[in-house]
């Protein structure tokens, strides 16, 4: 098992739980998801859920775990986020 810590609640799961961000090197105010886990660089991971993607919004904690200043545009990270969810609900 490869673990690694949620930035939203701080709990330990394995990599592949686990959706893995990265800061766009072309854009590097802008966060992306690293689906394939080969982005060079620093990654933040988070677990699939609203919950934890607001935990990690309210405590700043991509720009911490990323070691960047200044605001990151996560509206990629969201949607998915949004997405997995409804796609949860659908199919339990």
């Amino acid at each position: 098992m490869n673990l690694r810590m949620c930035v939203g609640c701080r709990g330990r799961a394995d990599a592949t739980e686990l959706i893995r961000c990265v800061v766009d090197a072309d854009h590097p105010g802008t966060l992306r998801i690293d689906r394939r886990r080969r982005i060079a660089g620093r990654g933040a991971h988070l677990h699939p859920s609203e919950a934890c993607l607001e935990a990690a919004k309210r405590r700043r904690a991509f720009t911490r775990a990323l070691r960047v200043s200044g605001p990151l545009d996560i509206a990629e990270l969201e949607q998915y986020v949004t997405d997995a969810g409804q796609l949860n609900v659908h199919n339990p």
